[in-house]
């Protein structure tokens, strides 16, 4: 979590760096602040969210060409002006921000103590800096040097950035599980948790790898592992428009997001799904095809909404290409003993590509043999690089913190890896397979259609938007679709809401319903169809209020519902990434009607870089 951005150069940098904090609010925003080498070394913070600092640097002299930024998402210390960072060394020589969880930082914190250290906040961060100025006071070493000392001692994840009074010009940065990015640009140098900071002032890019320290000086960019040896930078030319991270004319980007699918979906197939030869090409599966053909099992690891994708994966692969499939949230499969055989196939699901769970995941079971198989969204990421083998959603950045175009983005890649899979082990006929092509390369166009019904949506969330909880249910494909629609609703409304099997709901959930219970059915026609009708009547005959995601023209599911948001028929394999639109719309609206910032969800953010 936390954002995290750095420049060194000719310009002006707190223009720079303010900017770069705003398009990262995405990672965290409970507080804010920045450091500017400005005759001296100069910290400004406050509690609140980067408006407000700007707010409260008006009239402060803020000319600087070095400086360091941060955004939070708290974890060690309530949000405050005290814990925010950057923070400030002993001396008030150094300063730091910090995206991460240092571990061990209690036995250290304890250490410093005894020397007679006093600590400002309750962080881990201002624990972590001052043991790097007291290495330096005791070792008489440069910055560079005792960061290095430092870091072989702590434990956990980081991206740090610190800069010294006594070396205005220079940044030193390093890196463990947390995402870092060094722009190169003439004669300056920008730094990022992500590429978007430093878009229109450079296309050229170094992915900070795991262990890496980092030397930045306007001129030059020196790498070094903690060893002390040099790394050659590999410099990558990024693939992203100022565009795509701005809000284009819609009131909020989780709006704009979920609008954009029918060309986020669109993008995704284009270049693969071929609808005129029915072939699908993914030099990512062709690359490793003999070790998916004769996997044992598919084991998928992800975390979220990405979980929920995973598990309409899990119904689609075990269709198709009749392989055992696992979905794990990787929380608990890192910390367990998972029985991974060679032969195992573990597929990393994630729209940041740096989930820091389902990183250490697949790192546990890449070292027992299994074939690590990535979909992310974002290029050069860590999951990306880990993975042996993968595939791109080309959804474009996702700056709403609720994932939205991520999911179906996700859904469209693991409907082609499972259909060009099943192909290749002749588990689907020609017939079917030729269908379902057609079936997903009609996807975009239908997902335009669903869009057009959002002010029915809005209607609807005016009319339910008081209410305290929801219940939503589905079966087959629709249950993960049920379970992703109640997040979406806790996340932006925070109304409490549950997912479950439609057939569950009589095992208990039925007890919660009387008339003041909207219950939501992901009901379009599928093989489950005449069941979820079933259930329907259940909720009626207790005067639960039936809201259902139905089929344009089933007239009979809806003589039954209070109320209905319609999607076009499509084929139950590909038809989730149209029944989850209308339950992103209904969250967002509800959202909205209550008053509540849709983009920038409480306590939540995008990136999870900490367990």
């Amino acid at each position: 979590m936390c954002g995290i951005v750095g420049y060194t150069g000719p310009r002006e940098a707190y223009p720079i760096i303010i900017k770069g904090l705003k398009r990262l609010e995405y990672r965290g925003y409970d507080s804010t602040g920045v450091a500017l080498q400005n005759s001296g070394l100069k910290v400004y913070k406050k509690k609140g969210r980067v408006a407000e600092l700007e707010d409260m640097m008006i009239g402060k002299d803020i000319h600087a060409h070095t400086g360091i930024g941060h955004t939070r998402w708290a974890t060690h210390g309530e949000p405050s002006d005290r814990n925010a960072h950057p923070h400030s060394s002993a001396s008030g020589k150094l300063a730091m921000i910090h995206n991460g969880i240092i571990e061990n930082y209690a036995q250290i914190k304890k250490e410093l103590s005894n020397k007679g250290y006093t600590f400002s906040s309750d962080t881990d961060t201002e624990v972590l800096l001052n043991f790097i100025e007291e290495i330096q006071k005791n070792n008489q070493c440069n910055l560079e040097e005792a960061v290095r000392i430092a870091l072989k001692r702590v434990t956990g994840a980081y991206v740090i950035l610190l800069i010294d009074e006594t070396h205005p010009d220079t940044i030193i940065a390093a890196r463990k599980g947390s995402p870092l990015v060094i722009g190169i640009g003439k004669g300056e140098h920008f730094l990022g948790s992500d590429a978007t900071p430093m878009l229109e002032y450079t296309k050229e890019v170094v992915y900070v790898n795991d262990y890496e320290l980092a030397i930045i000086k306007p001129d030059e960019l020196i790498l070094k592992n903690l060893g002390n040896e040099k790394i050659t930078p590999y410099v990558q030319k990024l693939d992203m428009e100022l565009a795509a991270i701005e809000k284009g004319g819609y009131e909020h980007f989780m709006l704009k997001e979920i609008n954009e699918q029918p060309e986020t979906i669109y993008d995704c197939l284009r270049g693969r799904l071929d609808i005129t030869t029915g072939t699908i090409t993914m030099a990512g599966v062709e690359k490793e095809m003999e070790r998916l053909i004769h996997a044992n099992r598919i084991v998928i690891v992800a975390c979220g909404t990405s979980w929920h994708a995973g598990l309409v994966a899990e119904y689609i692969f075990e269709e198709l290409c009749r392989i055992p499939v696992e979905v794990e949230y990787a929380s608990e499969f890192r910390y367990r003993n998972p029985v991974i055989f060679p032969g195992d196939v573990i597929i990393a699901v994630s729209q940041s590509g740096e989930t820091a769970d389902t990183l250490v995941a697949i790192e546990k079971a890449k070292d027992q043999g299994a074939l690590i198989f990535g979909v992310v969204n974002v290029v050069g990421s860590s999951i990306a690089r880990a993975s042996q083998a993968g595939a791109y959603t080309h959804a474009g950045p996702e700056i709403g913190v609720a994932s939205t175009k991520a999911f179906t983005a996700q859904l469209a890649v693991l409907t082609m890896v499972a259909l060009k899979l099943a192909k290749q082990k002749n588990t689907i006929s020609e017939e079917r397979y030729l269908h379902l092509v057609n079936e997903l390369h009609a996807i975009p166009e239908k997902v335009a259609i669903v869009l057009e019904s959002a002010p029915l949506i809005k209607a609807l969330a005016e009319k339910y938007k008081d209410a305290e909880d929801f219940l939503y249910l589905g079966r087959g494909y629709n249950f993960p679709v049920a379970l992703e629609g109640a997040l979406k609703l806790k996340e932006i409304s925070y109304i409490h809401a549950e997912g479950y099997p439609a057939a569950e709901m009589k095992h208990g959930p039925i007890a919660l319903v009387d008339e003041n219970l909207p219950v939501v059915f992901v009901a379009t026609r599928d093989s489950f169809h005449e069941k979820v009708v079933s259930n329907m009547q259940e909720i009626k005959a207790r005067k639960g209020k039936v809201i259902a995601v139905i089929n344009e023209g089933d007239t009979d599911t809806a003589a039954i519902c209070d109320d209905v948001m319609t999607v076009p028929e499509a084929n139950e394999i590909v038809a989730p990434m149209l029944s989850t639109i209308p339950l992103q719309l209904l969250a967002y609206y509800i959202g909205l009607a209550k008053g509540y910032d849709v983009d920038k969800p409480r306590n939540l953010a995008k990136s999870v870089t900490v367990e």
